[in-house]
């Protein structure tokens, strides 16, 4: 994975009144270092669909997505159900996974056995292209 390094606001970008930026830029930030922890386990995908909206992932949005990491109740995660690929969050019950949408739009599904289901990887992070939205 190449290492491209960019100058960082290490200082906080002021959302209520401005400051002069140029006071706060530092080094750099490389992205990769950043944001992939574990880069042979590591993916990126683009989201189609809104049944994520609620938690803040659009459709669009590119998600970096951890195969490596084990998924827990409450973790947004990439799965294979059936054959297809689906961003859900995950509830973990006693005997029971369900996939949860965060869009009231849509229903919660119950993982039972008789289903081709894995968990593909853990959503880590979500980037939005804020230009078109």
């Amino acid at each position: 994975m190449s290492s491209v390094v960019l100058p960082v606001a290490e200082g906080g970008i002021c959302a209520g009144f401005p400051s002069p930026a140029q006071d706060y830029i530092e080094g750099g930030i490389d992205l990769n270092r950043e944001l992939v922890k574990n880069p042979a386990a590591t993916f990126f995908g683009r989201v189609s669909g809104d049944s994520m909206t609620g938690a803040g992932i659009d459709d669009g949005d590119l998600i970096v997505i951890d195969k490596s990491l084990q998924a827990s109740d409450g973790d947004i995660a990439v799965c294979f159900l059936d054959g297809e690929f689906t961003l859900k969050r995950i509830h973990i019950e006693k005997d029971v996974m369900w996939l949860v949408p965060e869009n009231p739009k849509y229903k919660k599904i119950k993982v039972t056995p008789d289903q081709n289901f894995m968990v593909w990887g853990v959503v880590t992070y979500s980037i939005k292209d804020v230009r078109g939205k």
